[in-house]
């Protein structure tokens, strides 16, 4: 029975199909030499072969990262390459046209595609299967590839004695061959899931599964092509797993460490800007830049409340925590203003964002317009960070302000960052003496500090500049605290007067 959905999906495929061959028409008036003259050709360039036959595919020209690991693959009949790449970076595509040309020039005979479940690993497939029945380019420069009678949605045998099957991980792959071939080609894509990521004991037993059941089903003395398809979605998953077996692996973020897009004839930075503005923080480290997030293993909650006005305090520290560079898309910067009210320490201030130098120091400007009335306030920003071009803005934000920015570094030799925001904060906020402005709460700021807060792990490689700002803000306070308390004056007893009574 075809339920609707199973109809439309056909109806996609052959809308497909149908514009893959009307955009690509084959050479309808070569003779077969110049037909064999021009595949001889084609087939000396990946690229150009990739274009040529799957032209609806390739819509973008590969970057850097593409040409260097089709090179690997293409040219290593043995090798186990990993590719723990962005989503939107052609994982699974580029591997379809680097799989076709394997097997239609005749290198590879046995392939296995296997994914979390049998009817993913069948819908990753599908584009195989409907590429070498329906595609003409490849029909008319390489044959008919479909085979009457062993063409099934999981597992089909093409004319030239191909064999591609699907397989849910955990099934049995034991004795798959192909005449006398065995798997000479494995795929893993998306194997894992969030739901198995959750348990380490699943992640063995399917990680068991792929050595013992699926990678053993290789011919020891054929070379077998393993290219494993997933980015990192948990600290202990099997791709991480993967990678320290892999003769080559490259990590590859939709962002490169600089904040630029790492395929930008594709993903342009407006696009990336946008699907980035529609998700969580933690959504995103995840998705898109190899770094799964575990909420809640140091804070699980920050506490937040009504605060008193600044006139109740002695003073406030704004503290500032820069990053380096000074793009949008690198580290974020980080300031806040802490006061110590009795035992509790109150952050009534908070900027949290990827933004330029210029806009950090107005931060700092900002802080003391609003506080400066009511209290002493004393400006810090971390150490070795007032260099030259800090000087320089810092000089341009005095005139665009009118006044003269105090401000100081933190000249302390700090400790490793993770344990001294864990040490001096964890405790305050379990106990309940670390708050919050209950009016930031819905502020892109404090969202933006609120997810650092959470993701921090001593494994996390999520940003951590707001936490770290506060922890600054904390220890300059204690620093001023203690340092404030004075000498102790004590009275002499005066005597009585001894005529008094």
């Amino acid at each position: 029975m075809i339920t609707a959905k199973d109809k439309r999906a056909v109806i996609d495929w052959d809308e497909f199909v149908q514009n893959m061959n009307r955009e690509a028409p084959v050479e309808l008036n070569e003779s077969p030499q110049q037909r064999r003259a021009r595949v001889a050709q084609l087939e000396k360039n990946h690229e150009a072969w990739f274009k040529y036959y799957f032209s609806a595919y390739y819509t973008s020209e590969p970057a850097p990262f593409h040409l260097k690991s089709t090179k690997r693959v293409m040219e290593n009949a043995e090798f186990f390459e990993v590719r723990p790449w962005s989503r939107e970076l052609a994982k699974s595509g580029r591997t379809m046209m680097e799989t076709l040309k394997l097997v239609l020039t005749g290198k590879k005979k046995n392939v296995i595609l296997v994914s979390n479940n049998k009817e993913n690993a069948m819908r990753l497939l599908e584009p195989y299967k409907i590429l070498l029945e329906k595609n003409n380019r490849i029909i008319n420069d390489y044959g008919p590839q479909q085979k009457h009678g062993s063409w099934a949605d999981h597992y089909f045998i093409t004319r030239g004695g191909a064999a591609f099957l699907a397989l849910g991980k955990g099934q049995s792959p034991r004795g798959t061959r192909n005449e006398a071939v065995r798997p000479d080609l494995i795929i893993p894509d998306d194997f894992d899931t969030d739901e198995d990521c959750r348990n380490p004991e699943t992640i063995d037993k399917y990680w068991d599964w792929f050595e013992r059941a699926l990678y053993a089903t290789r011919s020891i003395s054929n070379p077998l092509l393993v290219i494993w398809n997933g980015n990192i979605i948990a600290e202990y998953c099997s791709t991480k797993l993967a990678m320290k077996v892999a003769d080559k692996y490259e990590l590859v973020n939709i962002r490169d460490k600089n904040g630029k897009s790492t395929w930008p004839q594709k993903n342009t930075e407006e696009m990336i800007d946008r699907v980035l503005s529609k998700i969580s923080y933690n959504a995103a480290q995840g998705e898109y830049f190899n770094n799964p997030i575990t909420r809640g293993k140091v804070f699980d909650a920050l506490h937040y409340k009504k605060l008193l006005p600044y006139k109740r305090y002695k003073f406030f520290v704004i503290y500032t925590d820069p990053s380096y560079k000074a793009g949008k898309k690198n580290d974020y910067k980080a300031t806040i203003a802490v006061g110590r009210y009795k035992d509790e320490y109150h952050v009534k201030f908070v900027r949290c964002a990827q933004t330029t130098t210029a806009n950090m120091l107005d931060w700092h400007y900002q802080a003391h317009k609003e506080i400066a009335p009511h209290c002493a306030v004393y400006h810090y920003i971390e150490w070795p960070s007032i260099d030259d071009p800090i000087k320089q803005e810092l000089q341009k934000a005095d005139k665009r302000h009118k006044m003269t920015l105090p401000l100081k570094a933190d000249e302390r030799n700090k400790p490793d960052k993770f344990f001294r925001i864990e040490s001096t904060l964890e405790p305050l906020n379990t106990n309940e003496k670390l708050w919050f402005e209950e009016r930031l709460k819905v502020s892109d700021h404090m969202k933006a500090m609120e997810a650092q807060f959470l993701a921090i792990s001593p494994t996390s490689k999520a940003h951590d500049d707001g936490p770290d700002a506060v922890e600054g803000g904390v220890y300059i306070v204690n620093a001023k605290t203690s340092s404030d308390v004075g000498k102790i004056s004590v009275n002499k007893h005066k005597k009585r007067n001894p005529k008094r009574w």
